[in-house]
């Protein structure tokens, strides 16, 4: 019982000089959630905000589309999903970005598990039954010009920026 106490207390002591805390050991032991996989890859913060008011977030990109005349891309994902991450990444950096911000006010709104904000998505024409990232532009005045309903970008982490741009312009281009 003594050795027992004392190797507690020096695993403790341990923990404590090294800057590890014992709670993080015994996470380190338990299965990964989504949201700590999202940051032991490096994530600072969920790409989706899981608890933002989405139809206000949507009058707020609307009124920035409007100050800068152009229209909104509304990307329907979630912070488990691997291709919406990819999306996410694609549009950050190069063309994609160039394109979509030269062009376009972008709003993330989060899906859930499919169950959260599933019927803007649907108000918007965006079916998210063949996967997600789904998108839907809209005019400044809110008015939908186009959205994906075949599943367009469900495959993104295996989409090379130039499909990803082809799907955006052609979405775009319907105005």
């Amino acid at each position: 019982m003594i050795i027992m106490k004392h190797a507690v207390s020096s695993f403790l002591l341990i923990a404590l000089l090294t800057g590890q805390s014992v709670q993080a050991q015994s996470q380190a032991a338990s299965p990964a959630s989504p949201a700590s996989a999202a940051s032991a890859a490096g994530a600072s913060k969920p790409i989706y905000n899981e608890t933002a008011d989405a139809r206000a977030e949507l009058n707020l990109a609307l009124a920035k589309a409007q100050a800068q005349q152009k229209n909104v891309l509304v990307v329907f994902g979630a912070n488990w999903c691997g291709d919406c991450l990819a999306l996410d990444k694609k549009m950050s950096t190069g063309t994609l970005a160039e394109h979509v911000g030269k062009r376009l006010v972008l709003l993330k709104v989060n899906v859930g598990r499919f169950d959260r904000n599933t019927d803007l998505a649907a108000q918007m024409g965006v079916s998210l039954k063949k996967g997600i990232p789904a998108v839907a532009v809209l005019k400044r005045d809110g008015e939908v010009l186009s959205a994906t309903n075949g599943g367009e970008l469900a495959d993104a982490r295996n989409m090379g920026d130039t499909a990803v741009l082809a799907v955006l312009e052609g979405l775009h281009a319907k105005q």
